[in-house]
């Protein structure tokens, strides 16, 4: 064992500061340094592939990702190609780009939907012949979120409600000319299409590498806030709060659209937590069977139960590039350099 660990960035984006790292990176650096270990950052080119894994095959005993995927020019084919060798090779991935990939895809809702986690009728529209389909079958049922498997911060992320009073039972497949009200999570703004027209602008969603449309039931009480827990591995660090603005068509939790944020501490969620921690080995297992990611978020909702209770609904996860900056005067970092450490040496026994 080398006792060396390489942290993967990209060159530029808007995620670095004016020394050219993520504001996160040095201090898990320097973190994993204290603790006795090498550590070295590696910007990835996809032109530098190939001499990459062999600098990095010969010095490290592991690799961090810390690479959000839009700020590599050409993508992230080739980097994931370039870690899964790496993995292949020896090294411990944290995180492995197929465990990236299986729990950051907007369809490992669908992959849980069997679980406690996430509501029965949640479906996944991988061609656009399936969401002609079934899409106006599924809108009959009441309001409806689709979101597409790419891009973030909201977009492509719609709330569809139907707009016109229309004779019909949930399970009916509605006529195309019926009129929807539809919210984009991005900026909360409003659009007023016939379903036909709708489905016809949603196709951009399906097509193209990872393409794809998940389906799941609005969540009403999304109005008192999304809550995000941050882990380290299996371990919570915090959990965020986070409520959309004061409007009437607001869904959206995120800061740009004018949501407001609170940081508070697991325990202050202990229901959730509990949920939560029973279901890591069913979440694990349903996406792919790799170890949790290294550091990731799981956003939920709160909907009701059959009694009338609070419970909860997992809405995403997160794991290929989480920021965590608001708490490096906590000591995150050090956290994360233990579980590193303590990932090699498991590795290695």
């Amino acid at each position: 064992m080398k006792k060396s660990i390489v942290i993967f960035e990209a060159e530029g984006g808007s995620d670095k500061t004016f020394n050219g790292h993520r504001k996160d990176t040095l201090p898990i650096l320097d973190a994993i340094k204290q603790k006795g270990w090498g550590c070295e950052i590696v910007y990835f080119r996809d032109q530098w592939a190939g001499e990459i894994f062999d600098y990095c095959n010969d010095r490290f005993d592991g690799y961090i990702s810390r690479i959000n995927p839009g700020n590599l020019e050409h993508g992230e084919k080739i980097y994931f190609e370039t870690l899964r060798r790496l993995s292949d090779a020896g090294l411990v991935g944290m995180s492995h780009p197929d465990a990236m990939i299986n729990f950051g895809a907007k369809d490992a809702l669908v992959k849980l939907a069997q679980t406690d986690l996430v509501p029965e009728d949640t479906y996944a529209y991988y061609t656009i012949e399936d969401f002609k389909k079934i899409f106006p079958q599924s809108i009959s049922h009441g309001e409806r979120v689709l979101k597409q498997n790419r891009g973030s911060t909201g977009e492509g992320i719609w709330r569809v409600q139907i707009s016109e009073s229309v004779d019909y039972q949930p399970g009916d497949s509605l006529p195309l000319d019926t009129k929807l009200k539809c919210t984009e999570a991005v900026d909360n703004h409003v659009e007023y299409p016939t379903l036909e027209e709708f489905m016809i602008f949603c196709e951009q969603y399906i097509v193209g590498d990872n393409g794809m449309l998940v389906d799941m039931r609005f969540m009403p009480r999304i109005k008192e806030g999304e809550i995000r827990i941050l882990l380290i591995g299996e371990q919570p660090i915090f959990v965020v709060h986070k409520k959309p603005a004061d409007a009437e068509d607001a869904f959206s939790a995120t800061l740009f659209s004018g949501a407001k944020y609170t940081y508070d501490k697991p325990e202050d969620w202990a229901d959730l937590m509990t949920l939560f921690n029973d279901s890591l080995p069913i979440i694990s297992d349903k996406l792919g069977g790799f170890d949790i990611p290294l550091i990731w978020t799981a956003d939920f909702m709160l909907d009701w139960d059959a009694d009338g209770n609070d419970t909860y609904v997992l809405g995403e996860i997160n794991c290929s590039c989480v920021g965590f900056t608001s708490h490096l005067d906590q000591g995150i970092q050090e956290v994360i350099a233990d579980e590193v450490i303590s990932r090699v040496e498991q590795a290695h026994a």
